[in-house]
């Protein structure tokens, strides 16, 4: 079965720093496409950032310069590591797990954890 389990969410200042977590299994993880999306309140699902399965990494203007999305495929981990928070950051953030192929398929997503940036 394959599975994601997030964690690392939780309540952090605004300016602070939080790591997520995304550990997979039932997957071959090193040969997927990963990615960070968010969900706030009110508001449509948002891509956050991808990471190839040759480490390329794309990341959302909102987030450039603040996140950095990693992979530890000794692990089958993926992160998103999160600095300089901001309130507008706050949302339910899931992990996404994709092979890029003809014929791959439909992907998987985790349950979503939930990040809140306040004071």
């Amino acid at each position: 079965q394959v599975q994601l389990v997030e964690s690392g969410g939780g309540l952090v200042q605004p300016g602070g720093s939080l790591r997520l977590s995304c550990a997979c299994s039932g997957i071959i993880f090193s040969i997927y496409t990963m990615g960070w999306y968010r969900q706030a309140p009110g508001k449509q699902r948002e891509l956050v950032a991808t990471i190839t399965s040759g480490r390329t990494t794309s990341y959302a203007d909102a987030v450039k310069g603040r996140f950095t999305i990693s992979r530890d495929n000794a692990k089958n981990t993926m992160y998103l590591q999160m600095n300089s928070l901001k309130p507008e950051d706050t949302a339910v953030y899931y992990c996404y797990a994709k092979r890029i192929m003809p014929g791959a398929d439909d992907g998987y997503w985790g349950q979503g954890t939930q990040v809140t940036v306040s004071s």
